[in-house]
């Protein structure tokens, strides 16, 4: 079947990969499946995808599409190491260290907490926090801010609404509470900042999409 057929994959700098593969990952990522030489297989669940992408070097990369961009959660962006830092890696990758892994959990159990998450309340005044918050990163919108107006080319997608108040039931179940609009507000850039895409003035001017995302949070109104 492929090395696609697991449970957990990690892609290492994507935006390396063909446009052909881009395209047959986003089947594997949006409808869960592999279709080859007319036949449509089913991917294990639960099905997770990682992926890197090396933001100095450019050549030779294809930029993925927005709608694959769209079916990952979050985007993390990960600031060069720390001292401390370095001075672990190179003690794990220049030595004789050698790492152990073991399990904490297996398919059937993530699947469970998945449910588990899903069935958490939130009520109506968050959820509209969400919807008034993600509108606001649309341009024509009447609640988007400066930045955005004149920066923003296409604002979040459903999507992007969807993976936030997961997100934020995800952060308020790990602190044993009710989601909160803290939680949304914590994770709103991950959840956004690759849904967001500037307009050329944007682009050219250096604006950061995490900033066009900051001036929605501060002008969303809570009720």
């Amino acid at each position: 079947p492929g090395r696609v057929f697991s449970n957990i994959v990690l892609a290492d700098e994507i935006n390396r990969a063909t446009p052909k593969t881009q395209s047959a990952l986003l089947e594997a990522m949006a409808e869960g499946t592999v279709t080859a030489a007319g036949e449509t297989r089913k991917l294990p669940q639960p099905f997770l995808v990682l992926a890197t992408q090396n933001p100095l070097e450019m050549e030779c990369t294809y930029p993925l599409p927005e709608a694959q961009l769209d079916r990952f959660l979050f985007k993390i962006q990960v600031d060069f190491p720390s001292e401390d830092d370095l001075m672990a890696i190179l003690d794990r990758t220049t030595g004789t260290h050698s790492a152990t892994v073991s399990p904490v959990l297996d398919g059937p159990r993530l699947l469970e907490m998945r449910k588990l998450v899903r069935a958490i309340p939130v009520t109506q005044s968050l959820t509209r926090y969400v919807v008034r918050m993600l509108r606001a990163t649309h341009p024509d919108d009447g609640r988007a801010p400066d930045l955005v107006k004149r920066y923003v080319r296409f604002g979040g997608s459903p999507r992007g609404a969807q993976s936030v108040l997961l997100a934020a039931r995800i952060r308020a179940a790990l602190a044993g509470r009710a989601p909160s609009i803290e939680d949304v507000k914590a994770v709103a850039l991950p959840a956004l900042r690759h849904r967001v895409i500037l307009n050329f003035e944007g682009e050219a001017e250096g604006i950061a999409v995490d900033s066009c995302i900051e001036q929605v949070l501060e002008n969303t109104p809570k009720d």
